[in-house]
């Protein structure tokens, strides 16, 4: 059969099975990212079925559905709002870095891995996935939430880190001199600020420069912007993800409305490819020799995780529902984690570090969307037996005190936020 025909039945097949999927996961009213998962699996290396002529488009489809569901992610806020909140939220980036990549590193050293794979592996546990969290935020249409701007404002803080960890990384793992890894790092950091000075104080004259009032030009010029300016700050060692989120930030009025509405289909499709080809590279055969250590390792961070996003929220004024789903939400690891892991297994630093990250992945990118959607109910049901436990009071008086406890922490939460 021609190439050209393989591809289309598997990239057809592929994209069908997805919609169904959908539609399951639809019915039941959960998030579809793990079935995806679950068929990027199944149809991987090792997987029932390996794909072979459409592997190469899907790779690319996958890289395209993450820049758009940043960039995305970033029409729904303003340059200033992001500047405020990372001014207000940069102590929750520093308590994220120190709970969240402390357990990875300590790991790697139980291990006998060495010093370097500790490093590795604790930007593997640090990491929470921009994308799969931009996807879980669509889906439980908390876009608009009070809490939505803290996750938001730690994420930023954890890629724009990146620019300042993936050199290091870089270097540490080819052995390059202090002067080599400064030099990069240096032009990562330069690079980062650059295109965020662009976005806020430009950021009219780009919603201007990209408006039209066909649909068309409007869609070819955004996206064309957003791919140009996630590729130059990749190549530059920014993360791509960092570069689409900025131009979706300096889009604002009428243009970023449009350009929502315009796009939102195209970053459903290649936002569902991006967690079919994570499946995909992963070879099932991989994960069992390494999976107590990766469920450990999830298991710890995933609480660590939750009690970084419920201080954040916390320290915003937000009311208790809130912290518990910022925590929640921020649990997936994803796309980052899987880089980082890729270049140490590049190195040759240590075997078993790419299967260990891999399984500790895929195990918290399909506990993420189901915590955030039960972390915060499961924490008001243990709330509220464990008050009724301490007083042993009449039905009706206990739930009326649990309410009045809730609505003054509403109340509370509004008057420390103005």
């Amino acid at each position: 059969m021609h190439s050209s025909a393989v591809f289309l039945i598997e990239f057809g097949a592929v994209i069908l099975g997805l919609g169904l999927l959908g539609r399951l996961a639809g019915r039941f009213q959960f998030s579809p990212i793990p079935l995806y998962l679950l068929a990027g699996l199944a149809f991987g290396e090792g997987g029932l079925l390996p794909l072979g002529a459409s592997e190469e488009f899907v790779a690319t489809g996958a890289e395209i559905g993450v820049i758009l569901l940043l960039l995305m992610l970033g029409l729904e806020y303003s340059a200033s709002d992001l500047v405020s909140n990372l001014k207000t939220q940069y102590p929750a980036g520093l308590v994220d870095a120190v709970l969240n990549a402390l357990p990875g590193a300590v790991m790697a050293l139980l291990l006998g891995w060495g010093p370097v794979a500790a490093v590795v592996l604790a930007g593997v546990t640090w990491i929470s996935s921009s994308g799969v969290i931009a996807k879980v935020l669509g889906d439980l249409g908390r876009l608009g939430n009070r809490e939505t701007p803290v996750i938001l404002s730690i994420l930023v803080l954890e890629d724009l880190a990146m620019a300042v960890y993936l050199p290091i990384v870089t270097a540490l793992l080819a052995g390059a001199g202090l002067a080599a890894g400064s030099v990069t790092l240096a032009i990562a950091l330069g690079v980062a600020g650059l295109v965020l000075f662009l976005a806020v104080r430009y950021g009219r004259l780009i919603s201007r420069f990209v408006s039209s009032d066909d649909p068309e030009k409007l869609l070819l010029v955004v996206l064309g912007l957003t791919l140009l300016v996630a590729g130059i700050a990749q190549q530059l060692q920014v993360s791509a993800a960092v570069g689409a989120f900025l131009v979706g930030i300096a889009l604002s009025g009428e243009v970023a409305e449009g350009t929502h509405i315009l796009l939102s289909p195209l970053r459903d499709l290649f936002a569902a490819v991006f967690f079919v080809f994570f499946g995909l590279h992963t070879d099932p055969a991989s994960i069992p020799p390494v999976l107590l250590p990766a469920m450990v390792l999830a298991v710890i961070t995933a609480g660590t995780k939750i009690t970084t996003g419920y201080w954040a929220a916390r320290r915003a004024g937000i009311s208790t529902r809130g912290r518990w789903r910022a925590g929640g939400t921020l649990v997936a690891r994803g796309e980052f984690s899987i880089v980082i892991a890729g270049l140490a297994v590049t190195a040759g630093i240590e075997p078993s570090l790419g299967p260990l990250a891999t399984a500790y992945v895929l195990i918290l990118v399909v506990l993420g969307p189901l915590t955030a959607r039960w972390t915060e109910p499961i924490a008001r049901q243990v709330t509220d037996r464990l008050a009724a436990r301490r007083r042993p009071a009449p039905a009706g008086a206990v739930e009326g005190d649990g309410v009045a406890r809730e609505t003054v922490d509403d109340s509370d939460a509004v008057g420390r936020r103005s």
